[in-house]
């Protein structure tokens, strides 16, 4: 009885023959999976990154210059790739200003190069091209002047920007932002992020 004990505790004791599956294969297969999930996030890291540089960013509103259209903090997805300013769009500025903070700005293309802009200031209306602008986006008539004189050709690789509410919007009437070149836009919004929607007029 004694020896049948004894072989009872030896045989539980004893090591696992060969081939049998080590205790140790989990552990590795564990790190190889952390490693893979490791390696995952890496790469999205750094595709992300890349396309924040070079593609699109998020941008935050500072101020009331866009006003209905945008207000004071909200957040817009900015896109750079491939872009070609047009009349209507909402674009980043990182043209030096003499603005208070003089960092970059967002505004709204009211023209392009080659394009006159006139604003009846009396009326609060402005013409490109002659033509009246239908402009439901803007907060009131545009009945505020700076010192820019109209009638106004922009030049090829300008633009001239308004914020849309007019009367309390520093911008291409003002000889303190003048014209924009175009390499100093950042990107044109594609939609905004919070609250989330869309930016179109």
């Amino acid at each position: 009885m004694k020896i049948t004990e004894y072989k009872k505790v030896y045989s539980v004791s004893a090591p696992a023959p060969q081939g049998e599956p080590s205790e140790h294969k989990p552990e590795k297969k564990t790190s190889s999976n952390l490693f893979e999930w490791l390696s995952s996030v890496i790469v999205a890291v750094v595709f992300l990154c890349a396309l924040f540089m070079f593609g699109v960013r998020p941008v935050k509103v500072d101020g009331d210059s866009m006003l209905p259209t945008l207000q004071d903090g909200n957040w817009l997805i900015v896109s750079a790739f491939d872009f070609n300013p047009e009349q209507g769009e909402i674009v980043i500025v990182t043209q030096p200003n003499r603005t208070k903070s003089g960092g970059p700005i967002i505004k709204r293309v009211i023209a392009v190069g080659g394009q006159e802009v006139y604003i009846d200031f009396d009326k609060g209306e402005v013409y490109v091209d002659n033509v009246k602008l239908e402009e439901p986006y803007i907060k009131e008539l545009t009945h505020r002047s700076f010192d820019v004189q109209f009638p106004l050709v922009v030049p090829d690789g300008y633009l001239f920007v308004m914020g849309d509410n007019r009367n309390d919007s520093l911008d291409s009437r003002s000889s303190r932002i003048g014209l924009i070149d175009e390499r100093y836009i950042l990107g044109s919004c594609l939609f905004r992020v919070y609250p989330f929607g869309d930016v179109d007029g």
